[in-house]
């Protein structure tokens, strides 16, 4: 079988942090681009990536010695100053991930408005503007008219009030008084459910593994985690839903971390005002338990009621069998619009369905991505830098060569998805000379192994560093590497 390669360019080093989140907006979406454009021409001399497909081989016995024997015998060559041609050699634009969300987000700008929902807008204005200077917004007395805020925007101070109000207008398909009215019930639950005294009170980090946030979606929206399966845990469900008391702390929990995430979104015209929710039911106490349901049930009437249009996309990964007569229990609570942000995936599906809205890097390690907290324990790699993703087909070996043009240390991560593959690394220098390094000698890796393989190899003799992937299984597999160079001196 005939080898094909697929020349790529290298990713960009952490520490010039050009990648971030893709904006919604064209125009910042362009200055990205060239930026990153103009880095990787910069940089395009120190390493060239090459990736190779295959039959699967055995591998050939060639005596090879110690990483540390190899590093102490090794030639040291001068530093390959970049020539004219490689400055000069076109780089391939990196595409900008496009949104595979069949919702499509309406904007929020009040230029893109139909005439009809102009008018909507500016009638709903005027009732809040005259139920302000009646008081309608106030349970208490007073002799003066009192700011109204809702999630830190005061209403019709600032256009940031415009995109408050059409998340009401959307909600009621553009019936402006049954706006008003949501909008004035909302308000009074939240002074009666005390939410600005809520935000700031401690109700402690029994729920931290239940509903986090985790990076952002290609569209730039926060994305949120709610992991139901950590309530296998009985005491942790007991203590979450045993009585009402619970239940009704639970309840303001989830609302006070709803709260705080809300108000770090972006409500000014064309910001990023949803959020991304992804839902594992993986483990989920199933329809049984009833504490659950009731607690779910109080949850999701509070959060239409009173939060409307503030979510993305509603992804349902690792979806049991019975969740869909679950769903056929819940769906008459919801509106129409509501379900039409739902997505559905069932546990071999997970990590696919993800993909389509968030790249690998913003991905939990768990879920399938290589996301995972920037520290000590992991100080190489962060969300921002870039992953590649390849097919590895069945019965066939994917080589990724990295042919290192200068002297410095190469650190790479890798996976695939579902394992049951073997992986081997090993580095080849350019002279004859020179001794071939088995970095990671071939070895089988299963689904019980660690999802993520990491290491780094100091390059004091040009050559490459080979990663193989030898898929023996009838079924294609998905691989995800990321590597950056980093400078050494002698």
């Amino acid at each position: 079988m005939a080898e094909t390669e697929h020349t790529h360019q290298p990713p960009l080093p952490a520490e010039e942090d050009i990648l971030s989140p893709p904006s919604p907006e064209p125009l910042l979406a362009s200055v990205e681009v060239e930026s990153v454009v103009e880095a990787v021409e910069e940089h395009h001399s120190v390493v060239t990536v090459v990736e190779k497909e295959g039959p699967l081989t055995e591998l050939p016995q060639e005596p090879t010695k110690t990483l540390a024997e190899a590093q102490q015998v090794s030639i040291t060559l001068p530093e390959r100053e970049p020539t004219e041609s490689d400055k000069s050699k076109p780089v391939e634009d990196k595409k900008i991930p496009q949104s595979l969300i069949s919702f499509k987000e309406e904007s929020n700008k009040v230029s893109d408005l139909s005439d009809s929902e102009v008018k909507a807008l500016e009638d709903f204005k005027f009732l809040v503007q005259e139920a302000v200077k009646d008081q309608t917004f106030t349970t208490g007395t007073t002799d003066l008219p009192q700011e109204v805020s809702i999630w830190g925007v005061p209403l019709l101070k600032d256009d940031r009030s415009d995109v408050i109000l059409l998340k009401f207008l959307r909600a009621r398909d553009f019936k402006v008084k049954e706006s008003f009215a949501m909008l004035k019930n909302t308000i009074l639950w939240r002074k009666e459910f005390n939410i600005e005294e809520l935000v700031d009170e401690n109700l402690g980090d029994d729920l931290e593994k239940v509903v986090f946030m985790d990076g952002h979606d290609k569209e730039g929206h926060p994305v949120c985690y709610n992991v139901y399966g950590e309530f296998q845990n009985k005491e942790l469900y007991n203590k979450t839903f045993g009585d009402e008391e619970k239940r009704n702390k639970f309840l303001r929990w989830r609302i006070q971390f709803l709260e705080r995430s809300i108000r770090k979104l972006d409500f000014s015209p064309g910001g990023i005002n949803t959020i991304f929710q992804v839902s594992d039911l993986k483990n989920s106490p199933g329809p049984g338990k009833r504490e659950l349901r009731i607690a779910t049930r109080q949850a999701l009437q509070l959060l239409q009621d009173n939060y409307p249009e503030f979510v993305a996309k509603q992804v349902f990964i690792n979806v049991p069998w019975w969740y869909l007569a679950f769903y056929t229990m819940i769906s008459p609570f919801m509106t129409q619009r509501t379900k039409s942000k739902f997505v559905f995936a069932g546990p071999s599906k997970t990590a696919e369905t993800l993909y389509k809205y968030i790249t690998p890097e913003q991905v939990p390690v768990q879920y399938g991505g290589l996301s995972v907290d920037y520290c000590e324990c992991n100080p190489e790699f962060t969300s921002n830098d870039p992953v590649t993703e390849i097919i590895v087909k069945p019965a066939t070996k994917q080589t990724v060569e990295i042919i290192v043009n200068e002297k410095c240390i190469i650190v790479w991560e890798l996976r695939v998805l579902g394992w049951e593959v073997t992986y081997s690394a090993e580095y080849v220098p350019n002279t004859d000379s020179g001794y071939t390094v088995n970095i990671q000698k071939p070895r089988k890796m299963t689904t019980a192994d660690e999802p993520v393989v990491s290491s780094s190899f100091k390059i004091v003799e040009l050559g490459k560093i080979l990663l193989t992937i030898d898929n023996p299984t009838s079924k294609k597999k998905k691989l995800l590497y990321r590597f950056k160079d980093k400078p050494y001196s002698d």
